[in-house]
């Protein structure tokens, strides 16, 4: 997918090589999604990102010429569809309840005699 077909803004910063980088953003909250594209709240839009390196300028000078240090960023270059979760999806997941329904089990299982 090109990026230039995405929703973006251009980030600029003048102590930066490149100066300009575009950045996606989500345009949804929710996902276009069935066959006439309406917005669905059951998944979420999200950015996807991407590590990028660039050249951020220091302060000094060497040999009349701007100095660059290699600086790592990461910018948005997507979006992707994620399910939305449920409340009660979510604390069903979590290690207590699961130790909590072991326990449960074991006390409601019939003792084999």
């Amino acid at each position: 997918m090109d990026l230039y077909l995405l929703p973006s803004r251009i980030s600029y910063d003048p102590t930066r090589y490149p100066k300009y980088i575009p950045e996606a953003y989500c345009l949804c909250k929710g996902c276009l999604m069935g066959i006439f594209g309406e917005e669905s709240l059951h998944f979420r839009s999200t950015p996807v990102f991407m590590p990028t390196v660039i050249l951020r300028r220091t302060p000094a000078c060497a040999g009349g010429r701007y100095v660059y240090t290699e600086d790592y960023i990461t910018i948005p270059v997507g979006c992707t569809c994620v399910p939305e979760q449920e409340k009660e999806a979510e604390s069903a997941n979590s290690s207590i309840d699961k130790q909590e329904v072991k326990l449960l089990v074991a006390q409601n299982k019939p003792s084999s005699e």
